[in-house]
């Protein structure tokens, strides 16, 4: 009898302890927006904490990945408008332990903030999850919540080496997401690294940029990024300066 009452002691302590570290992290550590140095200069940053899963040159007509057998992602999915030329799309996965703040990528005037539905409702996002875990590359592999989800498109049109750019941010909700939220207004003025929004438990943030052959990738898939401090792209070298 003693021997039942230390086990169902011991079994109440340990539901006990999962429970307080459960709501530690759902109301506490979810919620927390550490401080963050943007770089010097106007490398474009990353806008999400999390892990890139793509960043790959697209031309027009061109699949941005190959989800899987007769699925692929196209521009048109992630921002619900038709591509006239080749795009940059990175695209970066948040864990639920992820800092879920996201952040601009660049400096600039906020031109739209459009919501749109998912295509019925939101798939998981536990594929891509299990893959990253696994390391088993290609992450997006199996995963048609990227084009499938509900999500929010915010686009913001500064500048980059001298000439304009626009910068579409692709906030992808997962079927746990609780929403999808928006700080700023359009024709309101953002700052490069400040935060613009978040995704409320588990999602993915993609950002969709004109390409330029001045253009360096930073990043590759698989590399673990912050939101406003890690720059995803760069000026590349000239000519001279590569060969030397």
């Amino acid at each position: 009898m003693a021997g039942v009452v230390v086990l169902a002691a011991l079994v109440a302590a340990i539901i006990g302890v999962l429970g307080a570290a459960y709501a530690y992290w759902r109301w506490v550590w979810f919620w927390r927006n550490p401080p963050r140095q943007p770089p010097d200069g106007d490398d474009i940053l990353s806008a999400a904490d999390g892990v890139v899963v793509y960043a790959k040159k697209v031309a027009p007509g061109e699949p941005v990945v190959s989800i899987k057998q007769g699925n692929a992602l196209r521009i048109e999915d992630l921002v619900h408008e038709h591509a006239q030329e080749t795009k940059l799309v990175i695209g970066v996965f948040m864990s639920p332990f992820d800092v879920h703040y996201n952040r601009a990528p660049v400096g600039g005037v906020v031109d739209f903030i459009r919501h749109y539905p998912g295509r019925g409702k939101n798939l998981d996002m536990g594929a891509m999850h299990r893959r990253i875990l696994m390391k088993r590359p290609p992450y997006y592999e199996a995963s048609p919540h990227i084009a499938h989800n509900e999500r929010t498109v915010t686009k913001i049109d500064g500048h980059w080496n001298g000439a304009a750019l626009s910068c579409y941010i692709v906030q992808i909700a997962a079927r746990t997401v609780a929403g999808i939220d928006s700080y700023f207004e359009p024709g309101r003025r953002v700052e490069r690294g400040a935060t613009f929004g978040m995704i409320r438990i588990g999602s993915q943030v993609d950002i969709v940029l004109p390409w330029s052959d001045a253009m360096a990738v930073r990043v590759a898939e698989g590399d673990r990024v912050r939101a406003g401090e890690t720059v995803l792209v760069g000026r590349a070298l000239p000519p001279s300066a590569a060969a030397s």
